[in-house]
């Protein structure tokens, strides 16, 4: 006889029945109380795929127009592709803000915004593929099977509004290596990231099938109960059920999203003005949209910026001119309406890709025009801002020719680690057991860069 069967048997059933109004009182998406006093309540993570190059953009080096065209004097480090003589910048930077931080002229909007924003100039990644540094920054290992940090943070913490996941990713198609990177792998498939495909701006096509065509709520309602108590009565009988337990949870939050997700996905609401400061682009939509769900308490959205891997410019580095035309302008306004709605400061916002680009042209026989980097996993920037993170800062810094991190370096680990001590949950006390083992977002790493919190 199973633990439950008693429990069911016993009394006249009285202690399934205290069990059945335990379990129904915690929801595993509830809020949860955090380890300690949180600085902030939601993640926004800003994904420009593909690997921005950080000496183009947030990590100016003159040294790079003084010998371009020559060998890298230190030797050049090891580049997934060959790579050549230097390469300067096509790009001119100078000083913005109070702080007088430089970054790139295809980023005035941001650089407007800088003393709010903190720059990691010395961030390095384990190899310089794509797919182990999208698993590593997405979910702390290189390998597949292992939970996004979206999940981690809503298992960890849960969601504050019932009505809507809590975690959304939002992705015109496809990144590299695709819905791995916000499974909720070994955790229990509610924490998993809500997938929405930000290309289509009619909210009813945004969601499938959001709203039933045929039964009205109340219908609905009923058929829900049923289905509830009929998996209930197998629960008890045949034991826990994670997959099963997942199905009802996510048939619950789709059943009260009808209410709520097609108003929050209809960037239409806001104003013209506001909608022209993003853009209209898909990663403009998705800055906005990522505005509207933190604004009702979703714990993290994540947004990609294209399909694919848009900033992967092996050929021609000055495409990211026509790239930072999207993300500049959305990235600003979003960064300003945080602000304006009083959600800065308990939202952390991260902005950044899988790694960086050498400071060396790339000249390959896979590229047709040598005016382009190969992925630079030795030393990248990532940006922070908001809940509870310095503004008007950098925090590391490459050599003089930005080919690799040289002072306070800084690893997927450790940004992780920092991202949840904002949101105040230890990184070694947020564990799961599975297959023999504790396991957590920092693997057995991880360091919290208490210098560039507030």
């Amino acid at each position: 006889m199973t633990r439950r069967e008693a429990l069911r048997t016993i009394g006249a059933g009285f202690g399934a029945l205290g069990l059945a109004g335990t379990v129904a009182k915690a929801g595993p998406l509830d809020p949860k109380r955090p380890h300690f006093a949180a600085k902030a309540k939601h993640v926004i993570f800003l994904f420009l795929n593909g690997g921005p190059s950080h000496v183009d953009t947030f990590d100016p080096k003159p040294m790079l127009t003084k010998f371009a065209g020559k060998p890298i004097p230190t030797g050049n480090l090891k580049t997934e592709r060959k790579t050549g003589n230097l390469l300067a910048s096509p790009f001119q930077f100078k000083k913005c803000g109070k702080s007088g931080i430089e970054l790139s002229e295809i980023l005035p909007r941001l650089g407007e915004l800088i003393d709010d924003v903190c720059v990691i100039r010395s961030m390095y990644a384990d190899r310089p593929n794509h797919e182990p540094s999208l698993f590593m920054l997405n979910c702390g290992h290189m390998m597949p099977g292992h939970p996004s940090m979206g999940a981690w943070l809503t298992y960890g913490l849960g969601t504050e509004n019932q009505n809507l996941p809590g975690f959304v990713v939002l992705c015109p198609g496809l990144p590299v290596v695709g819905p791995q990177l916000w499974s909720s792998a070994y955790l229990p498939a509610v924490y998993q990231g809500t997938y929405i495909p930000n290309n289509e701006k009619d909210p009813e096509k945004l969601i499938h099938y959001i709203r039933n065509a045929r039964l009205d709520a109340g219908e609905q309602r009923r058929q829900l109960d049923l289905l509830g108590k009929l998996n209930r009565r197998q629960i008890e009988r045949e034991g826990a059920d994670p997959q099963l337990e997942a199905g009802i949870q996510a048939m619950e939050t789709a059943f009260r999203m009808q209410a709520e997700a097609p108003q929050v996905f209809d960037v239409s609401k806001e104003s013209e003005a506001t909608r022209a400061r993003y853009g209209d682009t898909d990663f403009g939509r998705g800055c906005l949209m990522a505005l509207r769900l933190v604004e009702r308490g979703v714990r993290m959205v994540q947004i990609y910026f294209g399909n694919g891997q848009p900033w992967d410019n092996h050929d021609d580095i000055l495409i990211h001119r026509r790239l930072a035309r999207q993300a500049d302008p959305a990235i600003a306004a979003l960064l300003q309406d945080l602000k304006a709605r009083g959600l800065f400061s308990e939202t952390v916002v991260l902005i950044g890709g899988e790694f960086g680009r050498t400071p060396s042209v790339e000249v390959s026989g896979l590229v047709a025009v040598q005016n382009g980097r190969d992925h630079n996993s030795h030393g990248y920037s990532t940006l922070l801002a908001g809940g509870g993170v310095k503004g008007g800062v950098v925090y590391g810094a490459t050599d003089e020719f930005g080919f690799k991190a040289v002072e306070n370096p800084v690893h997927a680990h450790d940004l992780h680690a920092t991202i949840l001590h904002l949101l105040g949950l230890d990184h070694t006390k947020l564990t799961y057991r599975y297959s023999g083992r504790d396991f957590r977002l920092t693997d057995v790493a991880g360091r919290v860069i208490h210098e560039i919190l507030a």
